[in-house]
């Protein structure tokens, strides 16, 4: 199944994403991610990250969550994991 991950950054959160970026892209390369990046402000800054992954189980999409350098370096304010739906796009 499918899953949609939106996360917000803590404020201020800039330089610790920028410290973790490559660990974070290396880890979810490793997973079936089916595309996903960082959102942005109104200024065109990055402030939170929508992931959109292959899991078996919801419990998957946590642990993917969990394990995330992201989330192990306290980079996000909140994350919302749900089951997701593809209708438009990516070769629809």
């Amino acid at each position: 199944m499918l899953y949609a991950i939106h996360a917000l950054d803590r404020a201020d959160a800039g330089p610790l994403r920028l410290a973790t970026r490559s660990a974070h892209l290396e880890y979810a390369a490793g997973f079936d991610t089916i595309y996903g990046g960082p959102l942005l402000d109104e200024a065109g800054e990055m402030c939170g990250s929508l992931i959109v992954l292959e899991a078996e189980n919801r419990a998957a999409a946590e642990d993917f969550v969990e394990g995330d350098p992201y989330t192990r370096a306290g980079l996000f304010a909140s994350v919302d994991v749900r089951g997701f739906r593809q209708v438009l796009g990516l070769g629809d």
